[in-house]
């Protein structure tokens, strides 16, 4: 059993993580065993139990560390007293600089992509730790933009809108290079991407709210 020294638990813990991400993205979580992640993090078989408990928990806490990682690379910043425009132009290059993060390790957008299709019970927690404070932030973004009329199942198709489009170009990644093969996903395409999805859904919200000023209520 591993001495409980502080900084080489720590660094055993994250190489458990680190090995355990690649495994559960390469092979999914039933098919993952604990075997070959403490093989791959050179940690003795019983390092799991000692520090995590099971697999299953063990899992719950790669996509955590992953969902970490990535809210330390790209923390969201909100600030309310902006107006709803540029809060939204924020917001989406927030999260489109998240979703194309270059030294994003591989395994996590795998990861991530695994659990979208094959849900465990640890996406709640993801969800409601990590998910939803974002969800709420672009919810009020929106009922903003359409104003007070609009009732709640159109903010959430709007959001859900803005969303898609955004995730697209992470899921779709591997399409889009093979159609255009002179696109790219440096910062300045980043920054293009994230300008487009801003215009195009500020002027379809204008629409729906039936502003006549769309072109003057760009960011």
């Amino acid at each position: 059993m591993p001495t409980p020294d502080e900084p080489l638990s720590q660094e055993t813990r994250t190489r458990l993580l680190v090995a355990a991400g690649e495994v559960f993205a390469e092979a999914g979580f039933r098919a993952a065993t604990v075997r070959d992640i403490c093989s791959r993090a050179g940690a003795n078989v019983a390092a799991v139990n000692y520090y995590f408990g099971d697999k299953e928990r063990l899992y719950a806490e790669v996509l955590r560390f992953a969902h970490e990682c990535a809210r330390e690379r790209f923390p969201m910043t909100d600030d309310v007293a902006q107006p709803p425009e540029k809060r939204l132009s924020n917001y989406i290059r927030f999260f489109m600089s998240r979703l194309l993060d270059s030294g994003r390790p591989a395994w996590e957008g795998k990861l991530m992509a695994r659990e979208m299709v094959e849900p465990t019970a640890a996406l709640d927690r993801i969800v409601q730790e990590g998910m939803k404070p974002q969800y709420k932030a672009l919810t009020d973004i929106v009922r903003q933009l359409l104003g007070k009329a609009a009732d709640d199942a159109a903010v959430r198709d709007v959001v859900f809108s803005v969303v898609g489009q955004c995730v697209f170009y992470r899921h779709g990644r591997a399409i889009i290079e093979r159609l255009s093969p002179s696109g790219a996903f440096g910062p300045a395409d980043v920054e293009r991407i994230a300008d487009h999805i801003t215009r195009f859904s500020i002027a379809a919200i204008n629409a729906q709210a039936g502003r006549r000023d769309g072109a003057a209520r760009q960011p």
